[in-house]
């Protein structure tokens, strides 16, 4: 497979934010950003904002009861400023819309991959992730900002003696990021202005151990090729690699 280094023409490519090609935006990881939830995250992902809180519940959906596995499950949502302009409530118009049930599910998704349902127990936890500000990749930045919110909520569950080990419930850690093809160059996470002229928009889950979770990718003007997407793969493996480094920092920090 071809290099990221040769890719990329020896770093010549210069994105309108000054980022190199193969570079993140600024990853800025607050955690017990509110008090109530179990755990509660603020994501900064350059301009993308997103709160992340887990919720720790004793209880299980009715299918679930008696299975002696626990579940995770995740729900996504935009303020409706988030965007330029103001987008209604989804509350208010009285209708879950296809993107928010897309990337809730993408979220419950991700999170469950890393869990060992048993030694999570008969417990459930609800991840809610509200986008207070959108520069593209926010259902990255939430899967991120998710794991460490989990885990956060975990932990309270083992001070509270409702699990032995939160270590033993995450198998690996989880986080998720943009890349693309623009102007024919791969580029790693994309802002908004990037993401709406790609050629190809793709979103990658990966674990600590670099197994993928989730892989979604589109070609918005042209195919792209077997080569481009083991390019656009080994992007989004580095970008992983760097975001999860940010994770454990926040999680060592107390």
């Amino acid at each position: 497979m071809v290099a990221i280094k040769d890719m990329l023409q020896e770093g010549a490519v210069l994105r309108p934010d000054g980022r190199a090609a193969d570079e993140l935006r600024p990853v800025v990881i607050t955690r017990h950003w509110t008090e109530a939830p179990e755990g509660s995250v603020l994501i900064e992902c350059g301009k993308t904002r997103v709160m992340c809180t887990a919720s720790f519940t004793p209880t299980l959906p009715r299918w679930r009861k008696d299975s002696g596995l626990g579940w995770v499950t995740a729900e996504y949502a935009m303020l409706p400023r988030a965007t330029s302009d103001r987008t209604a409530r989804e509350s208010v118009r009285g209708k879950v819309g296809g993107r928010t049930q897309e990337i809730s599910r993408l979220i419950g998704r991700c999170l469950r991959g890393v869990v060992d349902m048993k030694a999570l127990g008969e417990n459930q936890i609800q991840l809610d992730c509200d986008v207070l500000q959108a520069d593209g990749g926010t259902r990255t930045a939430s899967v991120t900002g998710a794991y460490v919110a989990m885990v956060d909520a975990l932990r309270w569950a083992q001070d509270h003696h409702h699990i032995r080990s939160a270590d033993k419930v995450t198998k690996d850690c989880v986080s998720a990021v943009s890349v693309g093809i623009i102007d024919g160059k791969p580029m790693l996470d994309l802002p908004y202005l990037e993401d709406s002229r790609a050629m190809t928009d793709m979103n990658v889950s990966m674990t600590g151990a670099g197994d993928f979770i989730e892989i979604q990718g589109t070609a918005e003007h042209r195919p792209f090729s077997r080569q481009e997407l083991g390019l656009l793969l080994d992007l989004a493996s580095k970008g992983n690699k760097e975001l999860q480094a940010a994770q454990r920092k926040a999680l060592a920090s107390d």
